[in-house]
């Protein structure tokens, strides 16, 4: 079993993934989607928790070994950010999605320097726009963004164009892909329904159900 699909295996486990083609999701954005990614419902399952986080310790000491110090996305990706932080026994800082109203007002909550070379955690990425922003905030502060890595991609293109014209590389642990070929397998999902999640993936923002 590959890595990418040990960690979607593990998403299914905790039910982090609900697959509802037929009663589709809303997102916040007003996409209707097949799929729901919460990331969160892992932090309940130990042993889970502790796949997922040594995974991801092992992809930023391989594949980013030039980062100083983790930043984590505010608000799912705060606690992986720590967990991989305290393991790999790294700095870390967070980044919200606008500055505080009150107290200093900081947007990066932790001690940081300008001319760090940051790689930010994420929970998940979807059309990468949010978690691109963040990345904006730690330029401004004078921070250098070495790369993301987040447990789960949608693997939309228009995600992939976001990151390349940013020029900042990404990991994801496992992505859709995987996922849905895991789910056939495992026949959680038939090969009818099989063509629903791809047909969505292909053109999220257009798609409005079966």
């Amino acid at each position: 079993m590959t890595n990418e699909k040990a960690v979607a295996e593990k998403l299914l486990q905790s039910n982090a993934i609900k697959l509802s083609p037929y009663e589709p999701f809303t997102w916040a954005s007003g996409w209707k989607s097949p799929i729901y990614c919460d990331n969160r419902k892992v932090l309940s399952f130990p042993y889970i928790r502790d796949f997922i986080k040594s995974e991801m310790c092992n992809v930023i000491f391989e594949q980013f070994p030039q980062a100083d110090i983790l930043a984590g996305v505010a608000t799912a990706g705060i606690a992986w950010g720590a967990m991989a932080a305290d393991q790999l026994k790294m700095p870390y800082i967070y980044v919200r999605p606008k500055p505080k109203e009150h107290g200093l007002g900081n947007q990066i909550e932790g001690f940081y320097e300008a001319g760090q070379k940051a790689l930010v955690i994420e929970d998940l990425i979807s059309t990468g726009k949010s978690s691109l922003q963040v990345c904006d905030v730690l330029k401004a502060a004078g921070v250098e963004v070495v790369g993301m890595v987040s447990i789960f991609n949608y693997g939309f293109a228009l995600a992939d164009e976001a990151f390349t014209a940013a020029k900042i590389p990404y990991k994801s642990l496992t992505n859709y892909q995987t996922l849905i070929e895991l789910a056939i397998e495992k026949g959680i999902v038939t090969a009818e329904q099989q063509n629903t999640l791809l047909n969505w993936q292909a053109n999220p923002s257009g798609w409005n159900g079966i």
